[in-house]
């Protein structure tokens, strides 16, 4: 997903600013690091759990007595199905498993077309970076998505969490409440923003449309004829312009943790949102990053909650 030379353009335009670089990682304040692992299920049983990474390498973990998983519902770790692909969340250093989300995948783009009454079959525009994208939406999720998406008809914004199974993306649960208006009506940001804060709050969401174990950000600011992106530099959260390379430093204020992440991709579509998250308070509106399951992970979020209260500024 992202661009080549992410961090060679950050030490140069660190050169060019006169500034320190910075330094890409969790802040060692925070205490002890959450770790994002993941990997194919080889094996699993309720202490242990084995794995083949996208390198090829197995692990074997410990999982922690009070470890949960997510596969479409909620469950026992041993009865995760081998073959499922995992992001887990880890302690010490990545040896213990406490979380653990199955096949998860996220279902974010323009509704164009529904078709079906009980199970409905959807076609998302995902944005120029990502192209067309088929899911499904089974009859029992009907319900709950379509009363986080009142609007649910072609040109409005979806955002659901699912998973992968046979080949077909499933979606299962409303990401967060669908914005009241159109796609191509994103509201102005409010004139006190103006990009002028150092730190801007908003909420901060995770994508799979990045490289399985991939630590960074996509960003709406950024200038177009740096991306090569028509759509870049849309935000109704009064964000400033950035550019490829740049180090972000993004807070989750509802876990307390902090972390500098690169902007790596163009995040023209998360810019469309101009909603809120509630997930320990109610964060200000628009989307201010939208982060790698990795790192969003890393930094104490839940991927089923699909997103946090966040706070960023220059890394």
């Amino acid at each position: 997903m992202g661009y080549p030379n992410v961090e060679r353009r950050r030490l140069l335009a660190a050169a060019a600013l006169g500034r320190a670089p910075g330094i890409a990682g969790p802040d060692p304040a925070d205490g002890a690091p959450l770790c994002a692992v993941t990997g194919e299920i080889l094996d699993v049983s309720p202490h242990l759990i084995a794995i083949e990474t996208p390198e090829g390498a197995e692990e074997r973990l410990v999982i922690a007595p009070w470890a949960t998983a997510w596969h479409g519902a909620e469950m026992a770790p041993a009865d995760l199905p081998v073959g499922s692909m995992v992001l887990m969340r880890t302690l010490r250093e990545g040896r213990v498993v406490e979380r653990i989300w199955a096949d998860t995948t996220r279902l974010t783009g323009t509704i164009v077309s529904i078709e079906g009454r009980g199970e409905l079959t959807v076609v998302l525009d995902c944005g120029p970076h990502r192209g067309p994208r088929t899911i499904v939406i089974p009859y029992p999720a009907t319900g709950r998505l379509q009363v986080r998406h009142p609007k649910f008809e072609p040109g409005y914004l979806f955002d659901a969490i699912g998973i992968r199974r046979d080949g077909s993306a499933l979606a299962l649960l409303p990401a967060t409440s669908q914005p009241a208006h159109r796609s191509g009506s994103v509201p102005a940001p409010p004139p006190a923003y103006a990009g002028a804060q150092a730190r801007i709050s908003g909420t901060a969401t995770w994508s799979d449309t990045f490289d399985e174990e991939e630590r960074g950000a996509a960003y709406p600011m950024l200038e177009r004829v740096d991306t090569g992106c028509p759509d870049a530099g849309l935000s109704c959260a009064g964000l400033p312009y950035l550019a490829i390379g740049s180090l972000l430093q993004i807070r989750n204020t509802c876990a307390g943790r902090t972390a500098n992440l690169p902007v790596v991709a163009c995040g023209c579509l998360a810019g469309r949102f101009c909603d809120r998250c509630v997930e320990c308070e109610t964060s200000p509106r628009g989307r201010v990053a939208e982060l790698s399951p990795a790192s969003f992970v890393e930094l104490g979020g839940e991927l089923i909650k699909g997103c946090f209260n966040a706070q960023i500024g220059l890394g």
